[in-house]
């Protein structure tokens, strides 16, 4: 399998902080090892605001969730979103610029467990996949 260049929503990242050997967990292991996770400022800037909430403080110690941006921007492939505007594709306006993100930079897949993203209609040369129908791709050779 060639290797996979990956737009991550933010709330698989952080399910794959907080809960080892889950398929978020999994599948993001395998795009640091096998694959490439694609960022540009919006979507970098959403998970770094989600993963500063309070509510996951008792969760992940402060210098992990610095450890987690910091690592995570290191090895990121990062793409420039044209400022043009872009039209809307998904039914959550915050969830089109992972779709906008992936579009741009070609990626393979669009990794998400959000119903909005998950429930679009196909979109020629993006697969969009939640993180179990990813690591079945993988683990069929599907690509």
């Amino acid at each position: 399998m060639k290797v996979k260049r990956a737009v991550v929503d933010s709330n698989v990242l952080i399910s794959a902080a907080l809960s080892s050997g889950s398929p978020p967990s999994r599948i993001v292991l395998w795009l640091l090892a096998h694959g490439r996770l694609i960022f540009c400022d919006e979507t970098f800037t959403e998970l770094d605001s989600r993963l500063w909430r309070p509510k996951f403080d008792r969760y992940l110690s402060l210098e992990k969730r610095q450890l987690l941006l910091h690592d995570l921007s290191a090895i990121a492939e990062w793409v420039k979103l044209p400022d043009t505007n872009r039209p809307a594709l998904s039914r959550d306006p915050d969830d089109d610029k992972f779709v906008h993100l992936a579009l741009t930079a070609k990626a393979d897949w669009l990794i998400s467990g959000d119903r909005d993203l998950l429930d679009l209609p196909p979109i020629p040369g993006l697969q969009i996949l939640s993180p179990t129908e990813a690591l079945d791709a993988i683990e069929t050779g599907q690509p």
